[in-house]
């Protein structure tokens, strides 16, 4: 499960997802929807309604003259079942 989430994206848009009972998460490029849902509900113990993701292509960079290509990475927006939350700030034991 650790395997399957990375780590939390801690950004505005997901603070503001976090309102409507959305969390966002960066993964592996590999990670499907199915194993990205029993990573969460293993990890917090929370129901999770819905998974969706996108990959987020790497950006073109320019360091001293010569263009480089940062890596692509994969995000996942879970909602979860109403009521519940996942606090972020605890962290994992």
């Amino acid at each position: 499960m650790y395997q399957t989430i990375l780590s939390p994206l801690v950004t505005e848009k997901a603070a503001a997802l976090g309102e409507k009972g959305q969390v966002a998460f960066r993964v592996p490029l590999s990670a499907t929807k199915p194993e990205i849902k029993a990573s969460v509900e293993g990890l917090f113990g929370v129901t999770v309604v819905t998974v969706n993701t996108l990959i987020v292509k790497g950006k073109t960079k320019r360091v001293r003259g010569r263009e480089g290509q940062r890596s692509d990475w994969k995000k996942a927006v879970v909602r979860l079942a109403e009521g519940q939350s996942i606090d972020l700030t605890t962290g994992l034991a």
